[in-house]
């Protein structure tokens, strides 16, 4: 399988061992062994759940400080829409915009301004008549890994334009380098504020044959942290935001679909309703739709592990926040109402190796499936976690693979312990 950087990590010294992770865990990338969590890099998704559910916070995630920027001359903030989401009463996003300005940032590019482009060259490409539908999102990057892992067949259907984080990133970088001739292209940092774990391993590994723009990630709650100490509402901020309504609904489930102003679209959140949605596409139950958003967090990007505030609030505040905007205020420049930017595109996708497979030789996956489903109607079909592996099946295909043996099902080698026991015991016993 790929080498793959991950962000989502663990500290041994937290983890119990509680299988809790275990159980909600997508892509079943995680057992316990020798009493702790092992997440197997080629099955992560970076989504940030087993962050979200452990009870002893044993699982975090790994991303930059904002020092970093301090290796740049010019510094450039990408502050993502749903970092709006985070501040109470806020009415004028210049206020945010302003704030990163004065913690250090030398220029700010909203990232909910490229996605106007974005949205405005989607609805260009979903009225083309030869692509393959449903198009699926490619913003959420933990969603585009999923599909790649465990819908193979639905890989073709994702979008592939580039999320408006590399579009602003790409645009930032332009922009400083015709104001600032005299600075160097290394000279020139961009700094993206992020709310999940998934981007930050978007930025590390890139996509395929693209490498991305950005050159730091950093926490939306370490950048919160400095924000709530310069942020002065008592004063006007010094207006730059070049975003309105379609860029800063992004940052909620609905906001990327509804943009295309096409009534034919879907959209849903939450890692197990996304999974759903995904069967019933390559099963074809579902509804024929030309666009479906698809965000892995509930709530979509305000629901991020690396947010502060709840998602349901952080929604409300936007909601509040768009009044105040007009719809839009990025618009294609290009004549041609039909023409997309090369740019806009990510090239050569990246190669996955499916979760499902389990040998290259069809003989071989065949016999390991009906070893499979054989071993499975041995275990006691719990799916109690106890074992380390999330259901009995899942053992059963470790064990399979030789990963593990099935000693480690606790019920199975108890109910072989009191078979024995019991098989040692005289039926009628003499009476003394």
């Amino acid at each position: 399988m790929n080498s793959y950087e991950h962000s989502v990590c663990l500290d041994l010294s937290k983890c119990t061992g509680c299988t809790t992770c275990v159980t909600h865990c997508p892509t079943e990338a995680i057992r316990i062994k020798d009493k702790h969590a092992v997440i197997n890099a080629d099955r992560c998704i970076d989504c940030g759940q087993c962050i979200r559910v452990c009870p002893h916070q044993a699982k975090r995630a790994h991303y930059s400080k904002i020092e970093a920027m301090d290796a740049f001359k010019w510094k450039i903030a990408l502050p993502a829409p749903s970092l709006y989401g985070q501040f109470e009463n806020l009415d004028d996003v210049d206020y945010v915009l302003q704030g990163l300005l004065d913690i250090g940032f030398d220029e700010v590019f909203e990232v909910a301004a490229a996605a106007e482009l974005v949205s405005a060259y989607t609805r260009r490409y979903v009225s083309r008549p030869d692509v393959k539908k449903p198009i699926i999102s490619s913003a959420c990057p933990a969603v585009v890994r999923l599909i790649g892992l465990r819908f193979p067949s639905l890989y073709e259907n994702v979008f592939p334009m580039l999320p408006p984080m590399e579009i602003a990133a790409s645009l930032a970088k332009e922009r400083a380098a015709k104001a600032h001739p005299e600075l160097k292209p290394e000279e020139i940092g961009v700094c993206f504020i992020s709310p999940c774990p998934a981007k930050v391993s978007y930025v590390t590994q890139g996509f395929g044959s693209y490498q991305s723009r950005v050159d730091v990630v950093v926490s939306m709650q370490d950048v919160y942290a400095h924000l709530i100490g310069v942020m002065k509402r008592e004063e006007a901020p010094t207006p730059v935001s070049h975003s309105g309504m379609i860029g800063v609904s992004w940052a909620t489930t609905g906001g990327e679909a509804s943009a295309i102003f096409n009534d034919s679209y879907l959209s849903a959140d939450g890692i197990e309703n996304v999974i759903d949605v995904l069967d019933e596409i390559e099963t074809g139950k579902l509804p024929q739709v030309e666009f479906i958003e698809l965000n892995a967090c509930d709530g979509g990007c305000v629901g991020g592990v690396m947010a502060v505030e709840n998602p349901f609030i952080a929604r409300a505040r936007l909601q509040t926040l768009r009044r105040y905007l007009p719809v839009s205020q990025n618009f294609p420049e290009e004549e041609d109402k039909t023409a997309i930017p090369d740019s806009f595109f990510f090239g050569e996708r990246p190669t996955f190796e499916p979760i499902t497979r389990l040998s290259d030789s069809i003989i071989e996956s065949l016999h390991m499936m009906s070893e499979i489903q054989r071993l499975t109607e041995e275990l006691p079909g719990l799916d109690c976690g106890a074992c380390g592996a999330p259901t009995c099946r899942a053992l059963a295909e470790d064990v399979v693979r030789g990963h593990t043996g099935l000693d480690d099902c606790i019920v199975r080698m108890y109910e072989q312990m009191r078979a024995e026991k019991e098989a040692r015991t005289p039926k009628n016993p003499p009476v003394k």
